[in-house]
């Protein structure tokens, strides 16, 4: 409905009650005033739910007096002055009862829109929190590819240029996670948008990650639902952000999907850095700043349906553990 309409709402109204009143009292007939009566109402739940509040609550106190007072002249001299009363309190109540419906709609109305908005905030929270863990891995990777061909570049310039061309790819990454976030906030606002990545895209995440190594059973991948498939590489991807945090010496870190008996497991395992380091053992389980944190992404996957754990390994590294159950279809 367009604001011009709505907006006439409460004038029609008002000079609707008008005429209604000097129509009673100017001696219009019985059938012509319930007439009339009969399409104030209608405008009384039109400017209740649509017009703005002053001028509704003007318009609304006029029309409300038409259909009160309509019957006043017919009983003028005949009745007493209880009567009267009695007669517009009767007639007052259809009017006041087509207020309520139309500030019922009205308040609904408001309680949509404001649901949509919380809606919409809590969407661009998460947007935030998927760009920050998305691009920390791939920003995290090019300060420490940049700091290590400083170090090597006079003594290993084939060195340095291996580590620019690792730059090189994890900053094509970082524009990536963000082109993928500016799609879905345009997805928001009713734009066609890139797919959410998934475990499809762990490939390419580990082999930009130095020291990665995949192994991944697809046939058991194929298994997960898209918001366990979507999860999953998320946990992923804030697993390896914290090993190039926390253990960036670590000199493997396995990133694993296979099938066990409790559904589908992701596991992401760094070994312990070189000296025995505390780095290795801080991991996602003691993340301090930054991204979802183990609390935030427990969440997440618990909403998929999953479990997720973390904890030091046998080798003095830090283990990332996700379960997700199989969907029913598979596993029929």
């Amino acid at each position: 409905m367009t604001p011009n309409l709505r907006a006439a709402y409460a004038p029609l109204l008002a000079l609707a009650g008008v005429v209604g009143v000097l129509a009673a009292f100017l001696g219009a007939s019985p059938a012509w005033s319930l007439i009339w009566v009969g399409l104030l109402l209608p405008l009384l739940v039109l400017v209740a739910r649509w017009s703005p509040v002053r001028p509704g609550a003007v318009a609304a106190s006029l029309g409300v007096a038409a259909v009160a007072v309509w019957p006043v002249p017919l009983m003028w001299g005949t009745a007493s002055w209880l009567e009267i009363c009695g007669a517009v309190a009767f007639w007052a109540a259809p009017a006041l009862g087509a207020l309520a419906a139309g500030g019922y709609l009205r308040r609904q109305a408001s309680r949509m829109r404001q649901a949509v908005r919380d809606s919409r905030r809590d969407q661009q929270l998460e947007l935030a929190r998927d760009l920050h863990d998305f691009v920390a891995h791939d920003v995290s990777a090019i300060v420490v590819q940049a700091q290590a061909a400083r170090f090597v570049a006079d003594k290993d310039p084939e060195q340095a240029v291996r580590a620019l061309e690792r730059i090189e790819a994890a900053g094509l990454g970082a524009l990536a996670s963000m082109d993928r976030t500016v799609h879905a906030l345009r997805e928001a606002a009713g734009a066609r948008s890139a797919p959410i990545p998934g475990t499809s895209e762990l490939p390419g995440l580990v082999e930009r990650f130095e020291g990665g190594v995949l192994e991944a059973d697809w046939a058991a991948v194929r298994e997960l639902s898209r918001e366990a498939d979507t999860t999953a590489y998320r946990v992923a991807v804030e697993a390896l952000t914290n090993v190039r945090r926390h253990a960036p010496g670590a000199a493997v870190v396995r990133v694993g999907l296979r099938r066990v008996a409790e559904g589908i497991e992701l596991s992401v395992a760094n070994s312990a850095p070189p000296r025995g380091g505390a780095g290795g053992r801080l991991g996602l389980g003691l993340r301090r700043r930054g991204g979802t944190g183990l609390a935030g992404l427990r969440g997440r996957v618990q909403a998929a349906g999953g479990t997720l754990g973390a904890g030091a390994s046998a080798d003095g590294g830090w283990r990332v553990r996700a379960v997700f159950p199989a969907r029913e279809d598979a596993l029929g």
